[in-house]
Order: structure tokens, then C-alpha cells, then sequence
């Protein structure tokens, strides 16, 4: 069992920036950040291999961007430009299974591995 523990998240004013971590116990294969907003449906946002190909929901892309340290046990979500709609618990996860297509194609499957999320607050 992989644990997955969140950290970065806090009170931001509209047009500022946050970094959000996460950081896994074991060996996964892609890694993913969702958001829950109030009223909304989760949202998969960002998703990256082991190997670093990288993809972007529309509603992130150009302003969020997610990377992988060296070790691929390490998660990281840059989040500039935010706006009050960015507002959301944000949870890191992962997958424990080899997937044949893009990861952005794989949010649609449920991860195998939830962390516990981290508030984002975005204040206009």
C-alpha cells in the first residue's frame, strides 16, 4: 500500500501563485492531481508518467504545471495566474498500474491511490 501525503496548500489572492507537493511511499506508475470544488464534480487536472510526458486539463493548461523529481516519488503541482474559481481541496494521486495510453486518458479511471488533500483558497 502507497501512501500519498499532500502538502503546500493555503490562502492566495486572485493573480498569485502556490506550489503544492506530495509525496509517496512506494513505486507508482503515473501520477495525477484532481480538485474538488463545492458543487462540482471532481476534476482531473494534471497528470505525469515516470518518464515526464505531461498533460493538462484546459481549464490549467499555461497556468499550472506539474512535475516529477528524479526519483518519481515526488509530485509537484506550480499553480500561477490563479483565479477564484481555482478555489478546491486539491488531492495527489497515483496509479499502480502500467497504462498503455496517455496518463491525461487514464483520469478517467479511478486512481489506485488517494492522498487526503490540501485546501487551495483563491480570494478576488
Amino acid at each position: 500500500q502507497v501512501q500519498l501525503v499532500e502538502s503546500g496548500g493555503g490562502s492566495v489572492q486572485a493573480g498569485g501563485s502556490l506550489r503544492l507537493s506530495c509525496a509517496a511511499s512506494g513505486y507508482t506508475y503515473n501520477m495525477a492531481w484532481f480538485r474538488e470544488a463545492p458543487g462540482k464534480e471532481r476534476e482531473g487536472i494534471a497528470c505525469i508518467s515516470r518518464s515526464g510526458k505531461t498533460g493538462y486539463a484546459a481549464s490549467v493548461m499555461g497556468r499550472f504545471t506539474i512535475s516529477r523529481d528524479n526519483t518519481g516519488n515526488a509530485l509537484y503541482l506550480q499553480m500561477n495566474s490563479l483565479k477564484p474559481e481555482d478555489t478546491a481541496i486539491y488531492h495527489c494521486a497515483a496509479y499502480g498500474i502500467l497504462y498503455g495510453g496517455s496518463c491525461l486518458s487514464q483520469l478517467n479511471n479511478r486512481a489506485t491511490y488517494w492522498g487526503q488533500g490540501t485546501q487551495v483558497t483563491v480570494t478576488s
